[in-house]
Order: C-alpha cells, then structure tokens, then sequence
C-alpha cells in the first residue's frame, strides 16, 4: 500500500493551481498518491484563503475535525494565505500541525513535509522559475500562472502580505507550459495572475521586455490552444490595445472579469484602486461596444470604512449601467495588517447588511431580464465535466454555464448546442447536428 494525500483547496483559482503544484511534487518525489477519503490519508493538507474574516475564522475548527478523524501517525499541514500571514501561531494555537507552508512558498512542500514544525512563510521567496510537475486537475483546462505577489496597495487587501511584491513568470516558460498542456488535450488555458494584465511590469531577471496583450498574442499562436481565459485583471490597467485584442482575437473567450470594488469614486480613493467610476464605465462602454455579445463579471465590496448613502448610490448607478452578468459582493471584512481596518466611519453591520441585500436583489431582477434572451440562442460549448443524472456540463465562449443530456464521448469538444431552457446560474440546451 502506498502513501496516500488528502487535500482540501480553499478560495481561488490560484490556490486551485497552487494545489496542482503541491500534488504533482508530492506524486514525483515523494511517492504519493492521492484519496478523498480523509481517514485513510497519511498526509492531510489544507491549502487556505485569507482574503475574508469567515474562513479564518473556520480554519482552526476545520483543523481540529480533521485531527480527531485522521489515523494514528497521518500529519497535517496548512499551506496557502493563511498560512502566510498566521505562520507559527498555527501550531501555537494547534499543536498537533506538523507543518506550515506559505503561499510564496509551494515549492518547498516536500522539504516541510521531513522537518518537524517546519514554518516556511518567507513572501520574498522566488518561485518564478521553478519547475514544477505535471498534474493538471482536469485534462480539458489548464491553469497557468503568469505571475506571483502583487505591487497593489489597496487598503482593504491583505494578499500583498501574504503572496509579496509581484514578480512575472518568464513568457518562454509560459508558452512551454500552455503548449505542453494543449497538446496532452487541453484546449483551453487559464491564465492566472494577481492582476494579469499588469503583466511584465517586474522579471527576477533580465528576460525581453512584453506586457499582458504580447503575451496573450504568443499564447495564441499555439495551434492546438482553441480558447484563452484569464482572471484577474485590473481596471486600471484595461488600456485601449488590451481591449482591442480582447475583442480581435478569436481565441479570447468573451468573458471579462472587471473587479470594480465600489462604484464611487470617493471611496475607490480611499481603497487606493487607482482608477474613478468615470475611467471604469468608459473601459466598460468601450468593451460592450466592441464585443456586444461580452459578458462583463465584477467583485463589490458594500460598506467599506467612510461609505455614504451617496456614495453606495454610486455603485447601485454603475450597476445600472454596465449591467453584469455575475457579481461576488461582499460586506466589507477587516482584515490584519491592512490600513483599513483603522479607518473611522466603519459602517454599522445592519447597514451594511441591508446594502448588500438591496444590490443582490437588483442584480437578481437584472439576471431574469437577461435570461430569456439566450432561449433559442446556439452557442460553442467545451464541454468539461460529467453531472449527474446522465447530463455534460461545458461553458460558452462568454462563459456561462450550460448543461445537456450526454456522455463522456462530449468530454473535451467543442460543439454548437441550442439552448432550451435557462435560471440566474445555468442553461439547458440541446446539442445541434
């Protein structure tokens, strides 16, 4: 019987790749393999989010049902944000964690793993160029990360200090990586970045000078690539070359994802974002023009430190305007070590609570206005996942979500499907001969 992992994948998709990374090291050096069953596993991994106060909350709870269900002798480590920014009060606070392992530091999984209480959570540490493994989660997609840290400053954000300053990943090794992974049968790459389109600002060599819109042009000149997605990049850096080969290319699936955080200038200020809610409608405007069939996705936070009945007006006009087709809203959670947190005028939470309530239920109201516009629509599916119920899961080319009756044999294409049926989250449709 061999070693065997279980790891449980908290927040985004870069967490997601981070976890691909830990896996494949684990499997080539180390002999593991993995199950989903966290009883019989000898090492039992959770690989954190920081980004909100809920699940840090949840992380020492969590932890400790898995200490009481593990067998005799299995180790438990805890990788990712978290990890990053609590460091040795994890096993301060739970002694029996073998090992903590930041998010700047995924590479070094296999040396944790053979040094008792190891805490490894240097947010200085360069991975840019360290080879890792091959696993990919899903043979159909593939995540690339194009860089690591972030330069940003925003005020409310806790992830510079847990993934450090921002350091691109050579473009060679990116368009290596995107070609292998296509030509094993991956027919879309997602590319991965703090702020993906700010690209190239800073190598940890000396590599050819390219930003995010050279990078998407290599990447798509792959052959066997058919489609391109990327999250997350950032308003202020959407300038007019970036949208026009967004719209261009063919093979830049149109879905964008504008993480606009609060639609009053006012407070964008104060989150330090670097752009106005003039400079983000334009982006916006520009982008319906240019792709009419785009779907526009964002991240609002209501009652950041300060924010007004005004300045919440604001967002709820921007949400008029641009009209989204998915929004992540959130009440604003402190978190540590960001400047913040201190701000005055922090918002009552039943008035935060109330705004987050008004703007979901209008964008659900904006959501059924849409909906019955794709019912006798065909879209291009890939389709990527087995459901129950002998249904196919894939996502169009503006990524939404649609479901067929079907087999595995429609794993991995590409086909046209009519759609029949649709709610907020999900289409039903039928293949087209």
């Amino acid at each position: 019987m061999g070693k065997k992992f279980y790891i449980e994948t908290l927040g985004c998709a870069m967490n997601v790749r981070d976890s691909e990374h830990m896996i494949a090291e684990l499997t080539r050096k180390e002999g593991y393999e993995a199950t989903d069953r966290l009883e019989e596993a000898d090492l039992i991994l959770i690989n954190t989010c920081s980004v909100r106060e809920k699940p840090v909350n949840k992380l020492f709870s969590e932890i400790g049902v898995f200490n009481k269900r593990k067998k005799e002798g299995a180790k438990i480590g805890v990788c990712g944000c978290t990890a990053s920014h609590l460091g040795e009060e994890i096993i301060k606070r739970a002694p029996f964690v073998d090992f903590v392992l930041g998010a700047r530091n995924v590479s070094k999984i296999t040396q944790v793993l053979h040094t008792p209480k190891a805490v490894e959570v240097d947010i200085d540490y360069d991975e840019s160029q360290y080879a890792f493994g091959e696993f990919r989660s899903s043979p159909f997609k593939a995540y690339v990360n194009i860089s690591i840290g972030c330069d940003k400053q925003c005020t409310f954000c806790i992830v510079p200090h847990t993934r450090g300053d921002e350091v691109s990943i050579p473009a060679d090794l990116l368009v290596q990586e995107a070609r292998k992974a296509a030509q094993s049968g991956a027919k879309e790459i997602f590319l991965l970045g703090q702020n993906v389109n700010n690209y190239g600002r800073r190598f940890s060599g000396e590599h050819p000078k390219m930003n995010f819109t050279d990078l998407l042009r290599r990447i798509s000149e792959i052959e066997e690539v058919e489609r391109i997605r990327f999250t997350s990049p950032h308003p202020l850096h959407m300038d007019d070359e970036f949208l026009e080969e967004f719209a261009r290319n063919p093979k830049i699936c149109k879905s964008m994802h504008m993480p606009l955080q609060s639609g009053s200038s006012r407070i964008l200020k104060a989150m330090k974002r670097g752009y106005t809610k003039e400079w983000f409608l334009d982006r916006a405007a520009k982008l319906r023009a240019m792709v009419p069939d785009v779907s526009i996705s964002t991240d609002i936070i209501v009652a950041f430190p300060g924010e007004s009945d005004e300045d919440f007006e604001d967002t709820m006009d921007v949400i008029e305007q641009v009209r989204f087709e998915q929004i992540f809203s959130f009440k604003y959670s402190p978190r540590p070590l960001t400047p913040a947190k201190d701000y005055e005028g922090q918002v009552p939470d039943e008035v935060g609570s109330e705004r987050l309530a008004r703007l979901q239920a209008r964008h659900n109201e904006m959501l059924d206005e849409m909906k019955s516009g794709r019912i006798g629509k065909v879209y291009e599916v890939y389709f990527e996942e087995l459901r129950p119920g002998g249904k196919v899961a894939g996502r169009t080319d503006n990524n939404w979500l649609v479901q067929v009756e079907g087999s595995e044999e429609l794993l991995g294409r590409i086909v046209p499907v009519k759609i029949t049926e649709t709610n907020r989250l999900s289409s039903q449709g039928v293949v087209v001969a």
